[in-house]
């Protein structure tokens, strides 16, 4: 199968704009840095300081905890830092580690998921193919994904693979238990320094109330919503300009749903480089010039999940 279509940024923009909207700045992506830790900080206060923060918190540090992807996903694309080892190593040690993630193996899945975006070769086709499906499939994914089902089921398979187990015998048994390794061992790191600093702060159950129950809950839901409001139900896997979704958000659902501007997705896929911070000005851009009407853009996440449950419910015989 053929790479999928992909656009030229100049027939979009002036050189001038394009210029604006691809320019990487070290100061921008450090500030994107500081704010999540620092909400994530911010969030763990309030709920030391008070318990009765902590539902408010759970959501907030989860959504940051996806802000941590958008850091990572950013350093995939070489975004986040114009120095590549600073570009690399914050992207991998305060992004995808902290998430059970290793960097260089992100990028090479990645990179492909976006040379073949919505083809048969494309690694995150699974995310979407199975769509619409019944408002009941999508209600019993939710309830597994609040209750840490998901959560346990992908991390406890994470590190068996790493210790070599539930691997079926082939040739490529070893690379996926080093590829494993790889994203485990930083994850143990990471989160034993996370610990070990609340611990010497006197607040050792922050950790898991903190930390390990937002990114068990709240994080996986919305790691679900993200992926369904990306690719699923798309008019068109053909056209580049409609193979991915842009949603548009409003205050809330982006402090707790789609941090950072990760719902700019279609716009993500048609000029992949441009940096998180500028995507919603190339969309400001594209709108004026009446761009987005041929653009996949939805108003909101309810009406993405609207469609993505389209699928009637069976009836019983």
């Amino acid at each position: 199968m053929p790479a999928a279509a992909r656009v030229r940024p100049l027939d979009f923009f002036t050189k001038e704009e394009w210029d604006a909207v691809s320019k990487r700045n070290d100061w921008l992506g450090l500030g994107l840095v500081v704010h999540v830790w620092g909400l994530i900080a911010l969030a763990m206060a309030l709920s030391i300081w008070s318990l009765w923060f902590l539902p408010v918190s759970v959501l907030i540090i989860g959504a940051r905890q996806l802000g941590m992807a958008i850091i990572m996903h950013d350093a995939a694309h070489g975004a986040l830092f114009q120095n590549k080892k600073l570009n690399d190593w914050i992207g991998h040690w305060l992004g995808a580690a902290p998430i059970g993630v290793n960097l260089a193996d992100y990028r090479t899945y990645h990179l492909q998921h976006h040379k073949y975006a919505q083809q048969p070769e494309d690694p995150d086709l699974g995310l979407s193919a199975a769509f619409p499906i019944t408002r009941s499939s999508l209600k019993r994914k939710a309830i597994r994904d609040l209750t840490g089902q998901t959560f346990f089921k992908q991390r406890t398979n994470q590190i068996a693979n790493a210790m070599g187990l539930r691997i079926r015998p082939g040739p490529k048994a070893e690379a996926r238990k080093t590829a494993a390794r790889r994203a485990v061992i930083p994850f143990l790191i990471t989160n034993g320094i996370l610990f070990a600093l609340l611990t010497v702060l006197g607040h050792w159950w922050a950790y898991f109330a903190l930390w390990l129950l937002p990114m068990a809950t709240w994080n996986a839901l919305i790691i679900r919503i993200r992926n369904i409001g990306e690719h699923a139900v798309v008019s068109d896997d053909d056209d580049p300009l409609r193979h991915a979704r842009t949603t548009k958000t409003g205050f809330f659902e982006g402090l707790l749903i789609a941090p950072y501007w990760v719902n700019y997705h279609c716009e993500h896929h048609m000029f992949m480089h441009v940096p998180c911070y500028r995507l919603a000005e190339a969309h400001r851009i594209l709108e004026r010039k009446g761009t987005t009407t041929r653009m996949e853009v939805s108003p909101g996440y309810l009406d993405v999940l609207r469609q993505a449950t389209s699928k009637p419910e069976a009836v019983a015989a």
